[in-house]
């Protein structure tokens, strides 16, 4: 097991990678910017270490920094959470070079899945379905024309390293798709530095389902479970619940087993995500995670298994401590992610935080980072918390989940907490009916009415 791990991040996934560590006995290391001196993480780490000003660039995203700091403290392993530098190849074989442990997987696997393209080759040789479309980048109008009268319209345009939204264009005929070509290859340029695009199918109403998975870098994997993360805005993920209402047990059981079973023949070691669109009983792979998602949480709950304490057992080297007959799912749980945003224009609300209160109670779960007197910065990403409740069935779930933001009380900045008291009482989510476009419309309509 390692003696001391450094945390590469900040927020609430800090914190949870830092109670984690303390379970297992492990020193730990915060590093921060200027602007996160106060924080949580900060306070409660073993050591730590200023890497910089607010900007993310010169601190979070600082690969000479980072490194820095482990020699300073004698981190032998560096947990990166999720964003900035958790799915970069580079930081990992930098660290290995320096022979730091990377929390995660092999740089190889970071990069066969951070290029949409190869990523959807790969898991096709391994078994999973993909969306039909390119085999490789589009290199030209001509050929995306033929390739999109093929596969028929609509189709949709996405950057081979994008994600998050950007380079991403819907085309519905010829004439949208030479403007969508060229837009779409500009916003990949500008957002990540390569304009390569690639095609596939548009699929009109599906449900965004992802599959967690666990692998010991040896060639043994397993799945646990799925999570729908459907209810979406600007394809950022907004609200995520597991199991998926949407299935039934024949397809969730077929899926796990094709996911895990492909994952094993890859030999991944540590946490990922295999994400899926999925429609009228079929699955449609498009992309693979290759670290520990926001919505962790949700899996945690159903099934009682820390992820996070498996991910560092498997980079030292340890094995799984469960097998796939140990995986059981009991009842069901839902998170939301509470942002310090206008919950109806979702502009940014930095700024102190006043009071707080957090719910609590049976199967009612917080992660977050905030406290009375914290100054959320205008610097990096809104979430400032993620409420997750369980419950044995969907519906004793969502009374819950009721409850639960009913207590929750953030004051001195604006926040989401009333888009989720609303969602909550929608019929269709009490249904579970909702595809990736439910939450758009909904807040479409939500404008229309009061303008």
């Amino acid at each position: 097991m390692f003696d001391k791990v450094l945390i590469a991040n900040r927020g609430e996934i800090a914190l949870r990678v830092l109670r984690a560590c303390k379970e297992l006995g492990i020193a730990t290391v915060a590093v921060h910017s200027t602007a996160d001196a106060n924080a949580m993480h900060v306070r409660l780490a073993d050591e730590s270490v200023c890497i910089g000003p607010p900007s993310a660039a010169q601190s979070y995203l600082n690969i000479p920094s980072l490194l820095s700091a482990c020699e300073i403290t004698g981190a032998d392993a560096v947990h990166p959470g999720y964003g900035f530098l958790s799915e970069n190849a580079r930081f990992a074989e930098i660290l290995r070079a320096h022979g730091i442990s990377f929390i995660g997987p092999s740089p190889e696997h970071i990069r066969i899945m951070g290029d949409k393209i190869e990523a959807k080759r790969t898991v096709s040789r391994l078994g999973i379905p993909v969306v039909p479309g390119s085999d490789g980048g589009v290199t030209s109008e001509e050929e995306a024309l033929g390739l999109a009268a093929e596969i028929g319209y609509p189709v949709l345009i996405k950057a081979a390293a994008g994600g998050g939204g950007r380079g991403m264009k819907v085309a519905r005929d010829q004439g949208e798709l030479r403007g969508a070509l060229s837009a779409a290859r500009g916003e990949a340029k500008a957002a990540f530095g390569d304009d390569a695009v690639y095609i596939e199918k548009y699929l009109a109403t599906p449900r965004h389902i992802e599959v967690q998975i666990l692998g010991d870098g040896k060639g043994g994997a397993i799945h646990l479970g799925e999570r729908d993360c459907s209810l979406q805005r600007r394809h950022q993920k907004v609200w995520e619940e597991a199991p998926s209402p949407g299935l039934n047990a024949a397809a969730r059981a077929d899926i796990g087993a094709r996911v895990a079973g492909a994952v094993s023949g890859l030999g991944y070691s540590g946490a990922g995500t295999v994400e899926f669109l999925y429609e009228d009983g079929n699955f449609y792979f498009i992309e693979m995670n290759t670290r520990l998602q926001v919505e962790h949480p949700v899996t945690e709950m159903i099934t009682g298994i820390d992820l996070v304490n498996e991910q560092i057992r498997v980079a030292s080297g340890a094995p799984l401590t469960i097998a796939q007959e140990d995986v059981t799912i009991t009842g069901h749980a839902i998170e939301c992610r509470i942002n310090a945003e206008n919950p109806e224009t979702f502009r940014p609300s930095p700024g102190r935080i006043e009071y707080y209160y957090a719910p609590g109670g049976l199967g009612v779960r917080v992660d977050s980072a905030i406290y009375p007197g914290y100054t959320v910065p205008p610097y990096y990403d809104s979430l400032i918390g993620k409420l997750i409740v369980a419950g044995k069935t969907r519906n004793e779930c969502l009374m819950r989940l009721k409850r639960a933001l009913g207590e929750f009380v953030v004051g001195g900045v604006e926040t989401t907490i009333p888009l989720f008291q609303r969602l909550v009482q929608e019929r269709d989510i009490m249904d579970g009916r909702y595809d990736i476009h439910w939450l758009e419309e909904f807040l479409a309509r939500q404008t229309a009415d009061q303008s």
